[in-house]
């Protein structure tokens, strides 16, 4: 028992009290574009991103936009860059319900606001179930939806809960580049949910496929027929982006 107490001590509270405000250290979270122009002709970022998340447009002022649907925050852009232009913070609110809000640039520096939804707060603000369904990923965005219920985030405190079944579940937490293999499966859960019900897309890979969009195996008309309620992206993507990001949809307060 001693020795039980002594780890217990040594280890501190790993509960987070205050979710809302928590910021991880050392996360590399929200790019950030300076508005110093780009040294002439240079592709150095763009070429190395392995998801083509950057986008240049030497047109406009604004020559630098990142995706964070398809950036799986590897940071490799920021130290090629010879004018210093590409940075990331630790923000870990990175979450939006529209695509195009997930693309910041320096004239758009932050990622649109999420707008409380009235309807999903009526329905699912006191108590939200949904259904984790892996469609082809590697399991990091996976052990990261795992993480939502344990000791440090306990997202069951708000109501929220993963379950066993679609057919128990509010919605489907997406997580993977959505392949052929699990195109049948994906579309089988999703039916089997009631209605109303929400589609999350957990990860780049979810959002857009990644570092693996390009590939031929991917089968994707689904995330075209049902656009997601709501965009978490990361690589994996983090348990406080989705927790902020959820809340923030169903208004509620922390």
């Amino acid at each position: 028992m001693f020795q039980t107490l002594a780890v217990r001590k040594s280890q501190g509270t790993q509960y987070i009290a205050d979710l809302r405000a928590a910021q991880p250290s050392g996360f590399r979270g929200k790019p950030v574009i300076a508005t110093d122009a780009c040294a002439p002709n240079c592709r150095a970022c763009a070429d190395i991103c392995p998801s083509n998340a950057i986008q240049l447009n030497a047109s406009t002022a604004d020559a630098v936009a990142i995706d964070l649907g398809r950036c799986v925050l590897c940071g490799d852009c920021a130290p090629v860059c010879p004018s210093q232009k590409i940075s990331f913070n630790n923000d870990v609110k990175l979450c939006a319900t529209t695509r195009r809000g997930l693309v910041v640039s320096a004239a758009h520096p932050n990622i649109d606001p999420i707008a409380v939804s009235a309807a999903l707060k009526k329905r699912f603000g006191r108590s939200l179930k949904l259904r984790s369904v892996s469609a082809g990923g590697c399991n990091g965005c996976e052990m990261e939806v795992n993480a939502w219920g344990n000791v440090n985030f306990d997202i069951g405190r708000y109501g929220i809960d993963l379950v066993a079944s679609p057919r128990h579940a509010d919605g489907i937490v997406l997580t993977g580049v959505v392949n052929r293999n699990m195109m049948d499966a994906l579309q089988i859960a999703w039916q089997a949910v009631p209605e109303p019900k929400l589609l999350i897309a957990v990860g780049a890979c979810a959002i857009s496929g990644g570092v693996f969009a390009e590939s031929e195996t991917l089968a994707r008309e689904f995330m075209d027929q049902y656009p997601p309620t709501l965009y978490v992206p990361g690589c994996p993507a983090h348990p406080l982006t989705f927790i902020s990001g959820i809340m923030d949809l169903l208004g509620i307060a922390g």
